[in-house]
């Protein structure tokens, strides 16, 4: 108790006090000032707040002093410090010490001895001197600076002639033969007087430079290539029926005024011709001398891609080739002759275009909503129109534009995609068109992927029930269609170019791939086709496999298949071959045929495949060379994909078996040593393999010893089984655990013990509250009383007069 009452009830009684004293020394807390520093600020800051007392007062003059002495206390004669000994020859003479003191120091003839006297404070008339000779040396310093810069202005318009002669060389092409004959001290002399002047005067007339103007927004970009397009669209309908776009040079079609294009004699110095249309008009190509004649053909209206209007652009590049080839050739032609055939060139070529103007393409298409709608546009159309249909509507009905729009392009998608599988349908499949309207599908794919993605897993599953279909119709049957076709084949190799094949699950990408493994894994060869579609889809695979290396068994058993079916080998049956491949379908009669005869295929050399023409066209030697390649290339490339896998060695080496029994001696070089490196480049990667691969180890470290559970006696102790435990981290931990309960419960009954103590505190203090309320209280109703029974009594002594004087 008498513990509490010392700290606990005197932090009571402080609480809620505010006050303190506080350290206002100048440069107390800063660190960085010395002791010295410090007394020196704070003899200042003293004297500044003593000398403020004195500022305004008029009566108390200010006292001179001398060494911290008073001069008014000071007698003239009393320290002129004259020499104490009186006895010296030379009566009458100041010592060295008097004349350094008093004499100005002797003038300054030994300014070195005066580093050891105290500093003392600069006179207002020194402070200013050192201010004006601080700012002289700034304006001299300033003039200094100014004078190199004037120096050096002065060599650069020196050597200005130097430098206009090389950023203004002239061509050297162009120049005349009298003038590339003149010396060249002439030209030097020319040029020299040619002052700085006249040079910036002729500067003047260059070439103004115009303003850029801002970076444009993806909206206004669309709706500007739509406008485009429109107006190109009207340009050539009126070419189309021979009207002219205009009925004057003032008037526009309607009769009304137009702006006047500027001429010759409207032009200004920074004039620069607007170029115009650059479409074929009616009487364009009918007279040589037209200003149409004299314009680049090349040209577009800027609104179209580069992949727009390609047969103008091939006509353009057979014509060049031809001017280039015949300048070429014909070296010694006069540059006349030249340009007169080059005319009548186009003359010709602008002539054929103007009879085939009704044939033009058109700028604006409507929305096809289905792939129907979509055939009726490009019918008629040559195969790299279809693009520029495409592009057009694109640009036409782009998101931004409408509303509406967004649902167009999502068909417009969908109606690429089949029309992507009609083009690449037999018997005709037109791959050039296929591979030009990919970017286009792509770029539609990015904007809607969801939408997009649907519609292609709709393809996918339609594919897969028709593999169903095929499968339960018998796998064998001729006239199943277990395996995909060319379109189909197509539809998944546009999906690999479109969607990302490397993630682990895709909406779109993992069902292609579920499906692609159904097709080689459930499906019998049945013919060469058979084959070359299993070649596709392993190329596929790769394809799809080559960033994330994710393992495919169905690609490599069906290379190891198409290797045994069309190569000649030494295994019997399909039993003979080396675990784990499996082959129903080896030596049977329908893959008879696929085998290369050696007597046949002797002279032969393996060359690019062609799926369509090998899929479409019967088998023939060349053609089962060039699958055989195929497969020994698709084998390659995958082992060197799957080789840093951890069962390598089980998959490829009985692969190297296999390689091993075939037998291509009576072959072509050609094959014999592709067949060879294939084999030694998969012996030196199991080797390879082999050396990487280590057996597992136990754990490289020290034995850890077994556990004892014997008890531990402690015979020092009586209670020797209570909280022992044999574990020594197990009985540590729980000594802590108790050790932490004790605390807890001491630190519990002190809290308690202190509540108690300050709700005591508390009561006493309320006791001593109440006390000197009543205290309080009481006095004021004794006094109140008081004041009561005086009135009263006055009351009283009142009634009584009345009374008496009534009697009265």
């Amino acid at each position: 108790m008498q513990q509490r009452e010392k700290s606990l009830l005197k932090e009571i009684e402080q609480r809620g006090r505010v006050g303190g004293v506080v350290d206002r020394r100048f440069g107390e807390n800063d660190a960085s000032m010395s002791l010295e520093e410090r007394m020196l600020e704070r003899f200042t800051k003293e004297r500044q707040r003593a000398s403020k007392a004195f500022v305004f007062n008029l009566e108390n003059e200010e006292e001179l002093t001398h060494y911290g002495q008073s001069l008014s206390k000071l007698d003239d004669f009393d320290d002129i410090l004259l020499p104490v000994d009186e006895d010296e020859d030379e009566e009458g003479q100041l010592d060295h010490d008097t004349v350094k003191k008093v004499h100005f120091g002797g003038f300054g003839d030994e300014p070195e001895e005066e580093e050891d006297e105290p500093d003392r404070k600069k006179s207002k008339a020194e402070v200013m001197a050192e201010v004006i000779a601080k700012s002289k040396a700034h304006k001299m310093r300033r003039q200094m600076e100014k004078e190199q810069e004037e120096n050096i202005r002065h060599e650069l318009d020196q050597d200005f002639d130097s430098l206009r002669t090389l950023l203004y060389a002239p061509d050297t092409s162009s120049m005349d033969n009298d003038t590339a004959k003149l010396p060249a001290a002439a030209l030097a002399n020319d040029e020299d007087t040619l002052d700085y002047d006249k040079q910036v005067r002729e500067l003047a007339f260059d070439k103004r430079a115009k303003p850029k103007d801002r970076t444009k927004t993806e909206e206004e970009l669309a709706l500007e290539q739509k406008e485009a397009l429109e107006k190109a669209e009207k340009q050539r309908r009126l070419r189309m029926l021979g009207q002219d776009e205009g009925g004057s040079d003032d008037e526009d079609a309607s009769g009304r005024s137009r702006k006047r294009p500027r001429e010759g004699d409207d032009l200004d110095d920074d004039f620069m011709e607007e170029e115009s249309f650059g479409g074929f008009g009616t009487g364009l190509g009918v007279e040589l001398g037209s200003h149409a004649s004299e314009s680049d053909e090349g040209e577009d209206s800027g609104v179209e891609d580069s992949d727009e209007e390609h047969s103008d652009d091939e006509s353009d590049f057979d014509g060049f080739g031809e001017d280039n080839q015949l300048s070429s050739d014909e070296e010694s032609n006069s540059e006349e002759e030249e340009i007169i055939e080059k005319r009548t060139k186009r003359k010709t070529r602008r002539s054929s275009e103007t009879l085939e103007a009704t044939q033009e393409l058109p700028f604006t298409f409507p929305a096809p909503e289905s792939h129907d709608e979509f055939l009726e546009l490009v019918q008629g159309l040559l195969d790299y129109d279809v693009p520029t249909v495409v592009q057009r509507i694109r640009t036409l009905y782009h998101h931004s534009l409408g509303p509406e729009n967004k649902l167009k392009l999502q068909n417009l998608a969908r109606v690429l995609i089949d029309h992507i599988l009609h083009i690449a349908s037999p018997p005709a499949p037109r791959m050039k068109l296929l591979s030009d309207l990919v970017p286009h599908l792509f770029a539609l794919c990015r904007l809607y992927p969801i939408e997009s993605a649907e519609y292609f897993v709709e393809k996918l599953s339609l594919m897969h029930k028709n593999l169903k279909r095929g499968l339960g119709a018998g796998a064998l049957e001729p006239e199943a269609r277990t395996w995909p076709g060319l379109s189909e084949l197509a539809l998944l190799r546009v999906i690999g170019i479109i969607w990302p094949t490397s993630d682990m699950r895709h909406p779109v990408i993992s069902p292609a791939r579920l499906l692609m493994g159904a097709y080689l894994g459930l499906c019998r060869v049945r013919s060469f086709g058979d084959v070359i579609r299993g070649l596709f889809l392993s190329s596929l695979f790769l394809q799809y496999e080559l960033l994330s290396k994710r393992f495919v068994p169905e690609a490599i058993n069906f290379l190891v298949n198409a290797t045994l079916h069309l190569a000649p080998h030494i295994f019997a049956s399909a039993k003979s071959l080396p675990s784990p491949f499996t082959c129903p379908d080896l030596r049977s009669s329908s893959c008879e045929s696929l085998a290369i005869h050696r007597s046949k295929a002797k002279g032969l050399r393996f060359r690019k495949p062609d799926l369509v023409h090998l899929i479409s066209a019967n088998p023939t030697e060349q053609s089962k060379i060039d699958a055989f390649g195929l497969a020994l290339g698709l084998l390659e490339r995958f082992a060197d994909i799957y080789k840093s896998l951890d069962g390598f060695i089980e998959l490829y080496e009985p692969i190297n078996l296999i390689l091993s029994g075939l037998e291509c001696g009576q072959m072509s070089e050609d094959v014999q040593s592709r067949v060879s490196s294939l084999e030694d480049k998969i012996t030196r990667l199991l080797k390879f393999a082999r050396q990487s691969r280590k057996p597992l180890l136990l754990q490289a470290h020290k034995p850890i010893p077994i556990p004892s559970y014997i008890p531990k006696f402690e015979t020092t102790s009586s209670s020797y089984i209570r909280r022992q435990d044999p574990d020594r981290e197990r009985n540590e931990a729980a000594k802590l655990r108790y050790q932490l309960k004790q605390e807890r419960k001491g630190a519990i009954r002190e809290l308690r013990k202190d509540a108690k103590f300050i709700a005591a505190v508390e009561d006493k203090k309320q006791v001593e509250k109440d006390r000197i309320y009543k205290e309080r209280m009481n006095k004021a109703f004794s006094s109140l009383e008081g004041e009561r029974a005086e009135q009263k009594a006055m009351d009283r002594e009142k009634a009584r007069e009345k009374r008496r004087a009534g009697c009265k």
